[in-house]
């Protein structure tokens, strides 16, 4: 690409005609479940792409052609395009002064007090700023609090740099929209935020995009900040709801997925499912981005919402005891059989999965606890069962929290000849179906059926 054209307008007009020539070079800083799809999909647009992260292991295999993720078609999409010499990794941040633009995809976790850590993606800028050339397109799709763009992003590159956003390069946030088990085709076809630090920017990043995404959305960063985090805590609270309505109907003795069903009838109804609590990387930390700088002169629903998904893992232990102490069974002697430790199902991550707090409830009370997931290696001190059989074998208690495919026709017959006397299966999840678990002779409780 000419970096040497002279005029403002010159040089956003080469950067998009590199961009449409494919004759721009792209890094990627962050090679996990949302930074490795990126750099696939774009080197399968054309790019040249090096995807940059800190483990030796996940960039040992991208460059023999291998996913280090479960995620469907990523392997094939990765083999394809380092054959074809489009894709590679490094664990070097170098590879930035040789890239014409760079998308940031670290994580932004919360630190122990609930409040964003940013450390990552600061330490990323820090190496990004030495490695900064004239020109370039800087974007994060990491999720950030709002007015992190301006206030963080943008100062923390000038002053490295002496360079100026929107004068000298260009800077943009386009936040992640897709979910693990579905990466590759919501990154393609979920309408895809970009917004600039100034109009400039917008428009670059905008371009960069339409490559891959079908849809792209212009505004600005800020707007872009807090619609990322808005749609996310929409869904907590939906969430929220179902889960206070599975536990309303528990003590109406309604069944609340009834309850759900007939609800969404209404054409301007939507309530999403109850489960046994909100995991993964984005939905449980989201509401507290949003609402860590803002003091509201209102009741907090966001808030209120969190709380409520943060109870859940409780809600199952409570029912679980009961369950167990209804059917006579010793809690010292008891053995739980945890079927799922990933965070949702069809998905290999167990990252803030509601697994974890209820498990290490159930080891903390001296119940012997199993846990099996045929996609996830994680069993969050656990003893890990190698297969479902192992995990059944004389166990007095299913407990249902991942509804992978895997679980939702579990041969239950076979089941019952495995576990001990007047065996219980607690479904948080409601996958099973209930009629048939009682004709087996199985204790059933469903999450938002009634309780034990």
């Amino acid at each position: 690409m000419d970096n040497n054209v002279s005029t403002p307008e010159g040089r956003i007009q080469n950067l998009i005609e590199a961009i449409n020539r494919r004759n721009l070079s792209l890094a990627v800083v962050g090679s996990g479940y949302v930074g490795l799809p990126t750099a696939a999909l774009f080197a399968d647009a054309g790019f040249q792409v090096v995807a940059i992260d800190v483990k030796p292991v996940l960039v040992n295999a991208v460059n023999r052609g291998v996913s280090p993720l479960k995620e469907p078609g990523l392997n094939k999409l990765i083999a394809r395009n380092v054959d074809a010499g489009r894709l590679k990794a490094t664990l070097s941040y170098e590879a930035i002064a040789q890239s014409d633009a760079v998308i940031i995809s670290v994580q932004t976790p919360l630190n122990k007090n609930r409040k964003p850590n940013l450390s990552y993606l600061m330490n990323a800028l820090k190496k990004i700023g030495k490695n900064l050339k004239k020109n370039m397109i800087i974007v994060v799709s990491s999720t950030v609090p709002p007015g992190t763009m301006n206030e963080r992003v943008k100062p923390t590159l000038e002053a490295l740099t002496g360079m100026k956003a929107e004068a000298d390069f260009y800077l943009a946030y386009v936040p992640e929209r897709i979910a693990p088990g579905n990466a590759l085709k919501e990154f393609v076809e979920s309408p895809r935020l970009v917004g600039g630090i100034g109009p400039k920017s917008t428009k670059i990043a905008s371009e960069l995009f339409k490559t891959v995404c079908k849809t792209v959305m212009e505004t600005d960063a800020s707007t872009a900040e807090v619609a990322k985090l808005a749609e996310n805590t929409y869904r907590d609270i939906n969430i929220a709801y179902a889960n206070q309505l599975a536990i309303i109907c528990e003590k109406l003795n309604v069944d609340v997925m009834e309850v759900i069903r007939l609800a969404n009838t209404h054409p301007r109804v939507n309530i999403h499912l109850p489960g046994p609590g909100v995991g993964g990387p984005c939905l449980p930390k989201d509401s507290y981005f949003l609402t860590h700088m803002s003091k509201l002169p209102c009741p907090n629903i966001i808030m209120t919402a969190r709380k409520i998904n943060d109870y859940m893992p409780s809600h199952i232990i409570k029912s679980t005891l009961k369950a167990l102490e209804k059917t006579s069974k010793n809690i010292k002697t008891a053995k739980i059989a945890v079927l799922g430790t990933a965070y949702k199902g069809n998905v290999d991550d167990p990252r803030l999965s509601p697994a974890q707090p209820i498990i290490k409830t159930l080891l903390n009370l001296g119940l012997k606890t199993v846990a099996y997931d045929p996609k996830c290696e994680e069993s969050f001190g656990a003893e890990k069962a190698e297969s479902l059989n192992d995990a059944i074998k004389k166990a007095d208690c299913i407990l249902i929290l991942t509804d992978h495919k895997e679980f939702e026709h579990l041969k239950l017959s076979e089941i019952r000849q495995y576990m001990n006397p007047n065996p219980i299966i607690i479904d948080a999840r409601r996958i099973i179906d209930k009629e048939e678990a009682i004709r087996l002779g199985f204790k059933y409780y469903g999450l938002g059926k009634h309780s034990p």
